[in-house]
C-alpha cells in the first residue's frame, strides 16, 4: 500500500495539504510539477524530504505541507464519484457494530482496514472497473474482493454484518435477512441520505422481523487550536494600572512645569524689549553735498569696513575662555574598573492553549439506521416428548367447577 519509510522516495503516494478543505494526492514522479493556487512545486524537490515537511514554492511566495497518507486523509483526498463516508461515520459504525479482526463484512460500497477483508458489491459496471484499478494501484487487490452485482435483486453471500450504502436500501432488506440467517443476532446497518428513505427502510425492517431499530445522525464540530499569551493575575493587572496612572500623572506635572517655564521666559523677553538703555536721536534727512562727521573721519563708511581691534583690548576677554577650555581638557578621564554586564535574555512569555469553533462546518453525510436480526425460536413439540425427563405434571391452580357440581 503506502510507504512506511521516513523520507519521501520516487513513486511514493503523498498528500499535498493546501488548506483544511483542499487536500490532493500525488504520486512523486521526477520531472513533473505540481501547480496550484499557492505556487508551483517540482516533484524532484520533494524526494528525500521527511513526511510532514513544509515545502516552499518555486517563487518563494507560497507553501504547502507534504503528509503521509492515512485512511482519514485518504477519504478527504480521493476522487469522489459518489457520496462517501467520512471519519465520524466510519468510527461510529465500527464501534456500534463491534467490528474486530476476523469479522466478515458485506459492504455495498468499499471500505477496508489495513489488515481486514471486505467483500464488496457494485451494481454500476463502470464504477466497479474503476474501483478495481484503484485497488490494484494502491496495493489493495488482495484486501478487497469486488463483485459487479446488484444486491437488491441477487442478494448477498453469508456474512457476519451487512453494511448497505445503496440508493434504495429497503430493497435489500430481505436479501440481508437471508445472509444474516446463518448467524442470527447480528446487525445490519443501512445508510439513507434523507428522512424519506429512512422511513421506508424502517418499515421494511419491521416487516422483515428485525428488532432494535435505531437511527443516528453523526455531526462534527471542528475546533481550531492555537496558543495565546496567558492572562495575568488580578494583582499584576492592578499593579500595572497603578504604574500607568503614576506615569500619566508625572507626565501631566512635567507638562505643567514646562508651560510655566515658557510663560516666564516670554514675560522676561517682553519686559526686556520695553526697557530702553538711552535716548535715541532721531534721524534727519541728508542733503546732497553735505558731509557728516563720520564721513569726514572714515571716508566710505557706508560700505562694509573691518576695523582692527587692538590686542590690549581683546586679550582680557579671550583669556578667561581659553583658560576654561584648558582646565577641562587637562582633567584626566575617569576609568571604571567594572566590566560591561552581559545582556540577559528575557524569559519567554507564558502561553496557554485555546480553541475556537470554526464558523463553517461540514454537515452530516447521511442518517445511519441500525437493526438486529433476532435468532429464530425453535418450534415446540407436542405430547410427552415436550416434558423433560423426571418432570411431573402440576395440577391446575383453579378447580373444575363442572366436576364439583
Amino acid at each position: 500500500m503506502w510507504s512506511n519509510a521516513r523520507h519521501i522516495a520516487p513513486g511514493d503516494v503523498v498528500i499535498a495539504w493546501l488548506t483544511r478543505d483542499i487536500v490532493q494526492p500525488l504520486v512523486v514522479t521526477p520531472g513533473k510539477d505540481f501547480n496550484s493556487r499557492y505556487g508551483s512545486y517540482r516533484h524532484s524537490d520533494l524526494i528525500g524530504l521527511p513526511f510532514g515537511s513544509k515545502v516552499g514554492s518555486s517563487n518563494g511566495k507560497g507553501f504547502i505541507h507534504i503528509l503521509r497518507p492515512t485512511p482519514e486523509l485518504w477519504t478527504l483526498a480521493l476522487p469522489h464519484r459518489t457520496q462517501i463516508l467520512y471519519l465520524a461515520d466510519i468510527a461510529f459504525i465500527t464501534s456500534w457494530l463491534n467490528l474486530r479482526p476476523g469479522s466478515h463484512v458485506i459492504e455495498a460500497a468499499r471500505t477496508v482496514g489495513p489488515t481486514g477483508k471486505v467483500w464488496s458489491y457494485e451494481f454500476h459496471e463502470q464504477r466497479a472497473n474503476k474501483a478495481r484499478e484503484e485497488f490494484a494501484r494502491h496495493g489493495m487487490a488482495e484486501v478487497v474482493t469486488l463483485t459487479h452485482r446488484n444486491v437488491c435483486k441477487d442478494g448477498f453471500t453469508v456474512t457476519d454484518e451487512v453494511n448497505a450504502d445503496l440508493p434504495a436500501p429497503w430493497e435489500a432488506v430481505e436479501h440481508a435477512k437471508v445472509a444474516l440467517r446463518a448467524s442470527p443476532g447480528l446487525h445490519q446497518r443501512m445508510i439513507a441520505p434523507c428522512m424519506e428513505q429512512v422511513l421506508r427502510t424502517v418499515s421494511a425492517l419491521n416487516d422483515a422481523g428485525f428488532t432494535d431499530i435505531t437511527m443516528y445522525e453523526t455531526l462534527l464540530r471542528p475546533h481550531e487550536v492555537s496558543q495565546v499569551p496567558a492572562p495575568l493575575p488580578v494583582g499584576a493587572i492592578a499593579e500595572k494600572l497603578k504604574q500607568s496612572e503614576a506615569k500619566r500623572e508625572e507626565k501631566r506635572l512635567r507638562q505643567i512645569e514646562n508651560a510655566r517655564g515658557r510663560q516666564t521666559d516670554k514675560r522676561k523677553r517682553d519686559d526686556s524689549s520695553r526697557e530702553t538703555p538711552g535716548e535715541v536721536e532721531p534721524k534727519r534727512v541728508k542733503v546732497e553735498g553735505e558731509d557728516t562727521a563720520d564721513d569726514a573721519v572714515y571716508p566710505g563708511a557706508s560700505e562694509d569696513v573691518v576695523v582692527p581691534v587692538p590686542a590690549e583690548v581683546a586679550a582680557p576677554a579671550i583669556l578667561p575662555a581659553l583658560q576654561d577650555v584648558q582646565d577641562v581638557s587637562m582633567e584626566p578621564a575617569e576609568v571604571t574598573s567594572q566590566a560591561p554586564s552581559k545582556p540577559t535574555m528575557p524569559a519567554p512569555p507564558a502561553t496557554q492553549v485555546v480553541s475556537k469553533i470554526l464558523p463553517e462546518v461540514r454537515g452530516h453525510t447521511s442518517y445511519l439506521t441500525f437493526a438486529r436480526l433476532p435468532p429464530a425460536i425453535p418450534a415446540k413439540t407436542t405430547g410427552d416428548e415436550s416434558q423433560p425427563a423426571g418432570s411431573t405434571q402440576m395440577p391446575d391452580a383453579k378447580p373444575n367447577l363442572k366436576e364439583q357440581l
